[in-house]
């Protein structure tokens, strides 16, 4: 049974549940980003609207999420990698993981920035949040640029981290998915 904490050899369970959970809240952000970037941009469009007021509450819980993720993660030992992996591998490993802290941080912050920069008011569960910069559109039209291409950015680090997570249980048949898969025993 996997106990809360991580070990050397397999990540515990607050580290398993904060890792799908903020998996499929991030897919489902990012889904959620490229459909409603898709709607066309006329006049009041309700749909359009809600979906934005959606990404937005669900982004910034993200960004709280993402601070309880960094907080376990820094006081917590972190499981091995498999020993079998070349060095380069290992590094790309490290590389991609910290690439994930660093886009679960900037792109609600940009989504905030962006929405500050065109005074449209963020929400989470019914509070406001203050304005992290004053209106300016020339800022609003960049960060809307900025977040669009950290989402790109997510979208690839995605496919490269779920790309190599079943090549190593599938191909390599080691530990590595195991290690962060609910109820698995290694």
């Amino acid at each position: 049974m996997t106990g809360l904490t991580n070990t050397n050899r397999h990540y515990g369970a607050v580290a398993i549940l904060l890792h799908w959970f903020m998996a499929a809240l991030l897919i489902g952000l990012t889904v959620l980003g490229v459909y409603m970037s898709a709607l066309p941009d006329v006049g009041f469009d309700k749909e359009k609207i809600t979906l934005i007021v959606y990404h937005k509450e669900c982004g910034i819980l993200a960004l709280g999420l993402a601070m309880v993720r960094l907080a376990w993660r820094v006081g917590n030992v972190l499981p091995a990698l498999v020993r079998e992996l070349p060095d380069w591998q290992k590094v790309v490993a490290r590389f991609v993981h910290l690439c994930f802290y660093a886009l679960m941080f900037a792109l609600p912050v940009s989504g905030w920035l962006m929405s500050s920069a065109a005074s449209i008011p963020v929400y989470v569960f019914g509070i406001q949040l203050p304005d992290l910069i004053p209106h300016n559109e020339y800022r609003f039209q960049l960060l809307i640029e900025v977040h669009k291409w950290l989402g790109y950015a997510l979208i690839g680090f995605i496919l490269l981290h779920a790309g190599a997570a079943l090549q190593h249980h599938f191909i390599s048949r080691d530990n590595t998915l195991r290690k962060i898969l609910p109820g698995s025993h290694l």
